[in-house]
C-alpha cells in the first residue's frame, strides 16, 4: 500500500475515531486528544500494519489502547503520597471523634446486640470481630451454612431495632 493510499484510508475513518473516542472519554476537547494521539500511532507505526489485517479494526485498537493506557497514567497521578516526617501523624490520627451523637449511636447498637438471643448474638459478635465463617462454624459445632444464616437473621433483627438508623 502506498503512503497515499494509506494516508486516505486513515483520513475516511476520521469521523469513526472521533465518535469512538468521545463515546470514550465523554469530553470534546479530550476525544480530538485522542484523535489526534492515535493518528500519530497509526502513521509512526505504519510499518507494522499488515494489508491482510482490518485497517480500522487496527485503528480503533490503537485508540482503545491509547485511552486505556492514558487512563491508567491518570489514575496514578491523582494518587496522594506523602512521605513528609508527619506521616505518622496522618496515618494515626482519628478521623471520627467522638461526639454525643456517634456515641449515643454506638451505645443503643451495643445495648440492640446484647439483646439478640445468644444464637445470633455470638456468631454476629465473631463475625464483626473478624472471625471467618468457617472459624465460627468450627468453635461453635455448626454447619457453616447455619452460621451464615444466624449472621444475616441478626442482621435483619438488628435493623429492625435500630429502624432510626437505616
Amino acid at each position: 500500500m502506498t503512503t497515499h493510499e494509506f494516508n486516505n484510508r486513515l483520513m475516511t475513518h476520521e469521523n469513526s475515531l472521533k465518535y469512538y473516542a468521545l463515546s470514550l472519554t465523554n469530553n470534546e476537547e479530550e476525544a480530538k486528544d485522542l484523535v489526534q494521539e492515535t493518528f500519530y500511532k497509526v502513521l509512526s507505526n505504519r510499518d507494522k500494519y499488515r494489508n491482510d489485517t482490518n485497517f480500522k479494526a487496527w485503528m480503533f485498537t490503537i485508540l482503545k489502547n491509547t485511552f486505556i493506557n492514558n487512563y491508567n497514567k491518570l489514575s496514578t497521578q491523582k494518587t496522594i503520597r506523602d512521605n513528609s516526617e508527619d506521616e505518622y501523624l496522618l496515618r494515626n490520627s482519628q478521623v471520627n471523634d467522638i461526639t454525643p451523637d456517634n456515641e449515643f449511636g454506638e451505645s443503643e447498637i451495643h445495648k440492640a446486640l446484647n439483646n439478640l438471643e445468644d444464637e445470633y448474638r455470638i456468631p454476629f459478635s465473631s463475625f464483626i470481630n473478624g472471625y471467618k465463617y468457617h472459624e465460627i462454624a468450627e468453635n461453635m459445632n455448626l454447619p457453616i451454612g447455619t452460621v451464615k444464616s444466624r449472621i444475616y437473621f441478626a442482621r435483619k433483627k438488628l435493623t429492625e431495632k435500630l429502624i432510626d438508623y437505616r
